[in-house]
């Protein structure tokens, strides 16, 4: 037998940053985002071996360990050895892993890769599946056992899946779907695209420098922190009142805040990107997940899109089509059907 999980990534419409610790412990976190139809997958199967194996295919790598040897954890595939060490597994077991977007793209996969890990192996030991405490999980390996300096936006969005409203204290974390009629949410899918730049990027250095200002109470940083939350509560509403104009023009504004946080968050390839994209018709946008790289989302109206395309095309980016995912993380079995997780 075998068990797939497969768990969506996520875009962060806005909010991003104060789901980090150092600044939600003190002030609260909000982030608005929502789960897309690209998966990462987790495949377990049963070893004949005495053995346990990983397979990335998109790191190109690959770990082995007899069972009779302890289980390290850091280097290449640290976040699933350490998932795999966190479950206490003593049987011979083959783990592949694969994501149907590049690595360090902005698109939270990293949470997505604990995520459905995680899934499967709760699963694989017959223990209930329940997506809260697959995200509570996932925050508590990568941040608490491996101290990565990354939020927990990231588990929860692609756990839980749909549209929604994140928010971070002391007392946890809490979902708030946002409900939209047929029509806006439609509209809101057509209205945003995604553009590969080719940079992959490591996040870990701008987290971390996010993560030491607020420690420090940076008072230049916590205040742009404090105007991008409030620009995520504005996102909100905007879109539940459909207002899909005003949507684009506070992602505008959001970016221009989020790029102040770090010397990194952008470079002179992605201001050029982004000033050619609101030259063609684009309204606002930002680059997805820490900064530095990955993709360029856009809220832009559906008769401007192709000259959007064809102008950022030229520069040599790429656009994905893509989706809503309301699902989040799920497991189906070789032999039975899509087992249930609440």
């Amino acid at each position: 037998m075998a068990l797939i999980a497969q768990a969506p990534v996520r875009i962060s419409f806005g909010g991003g940053g104060t789901d980090l610790a150092a600044y939600y412990m003190r002030y609260g976190g909000l982030v608005v985002s929502t789960a897309i139809n690209r998966y990462v997958y987790t495949i377990v199967s049963s070893s004949a071996f005495d053995s346990q194996q990983i397979i990335s295919a998109n790191y190109h790598t690959f770990y082995r360990r007899s069972l009779s040897e302890d289980l390290i954890w850091d280097g290449n595939l640290s976040l699933p050895k350490s998932i795999l060490q966190y479950f206490g597994v003593q049987t011979g077991l083959d783990i592949f892993l694969a994501s149907e977007v590049p690595p360090g793209t902005g698109l939270g996969s990293s949470g997505s890769v604990a995520v459905s890990m995680i899934a499967a192996l709760l699963a694989w030991q017959n223990r209930p599946l329940d997506k809260g405490e697959i995200a509570d999980i996932a925050c508590h390996i990568e941040i608490d056992r491996m101290g990565m300096p990354v939020g927990k936006q990231d588990q929860f969005a692609s756990a839980m899946g749909g549209l929604n409203v994140l928010t971070f204290t002391a007392d946890g974390v809490q979902v708030d779907p946002i409900q939209l009629n047929p029509y806006t949410l439609d509209q809101l899918q057509r209205n945003i695209l995604l553009f590969y730049t080719g940079q992959a990027r490591e996040s870990s250095n701008i987290l971390k420098h996010q993560r030491n200002a607020s420690e420090e109470n940076r008072p230049e940083v916590i205040q742009r922190l404090h105007t991008i939350k409030t620009l995520a509560l504005d996102i909100r509403d905007a879109l539940i009142a459909g207002d899909l104009d005003a949507f684009g023009k506070l992602m505008h504004q959001s970016w221009l805040n989020k790029r102040g946080l770090a010397a990194n968050i952008t470079n002179s390839d992605i201001d050029e990107w982004y000033e050619v994209a609101l030259k063609s018709g684009a309204i606002g946008g930002k680059i997805t997940g820490a900064g530095g790289g990955g993709f360029l989302m856009l809220v832009c109206p559906p008769y401007r899109q192709s000259a959007v395309t064809r102008a950022l095309g030229e520069r040599g980016l790429r656009r994905m089509d893509f989706g809503f995912d309301f699902t989040g993380v799920r497991v189906v079995s070789t032999e039975t059907s899509a087992l249930p997780i609440r």
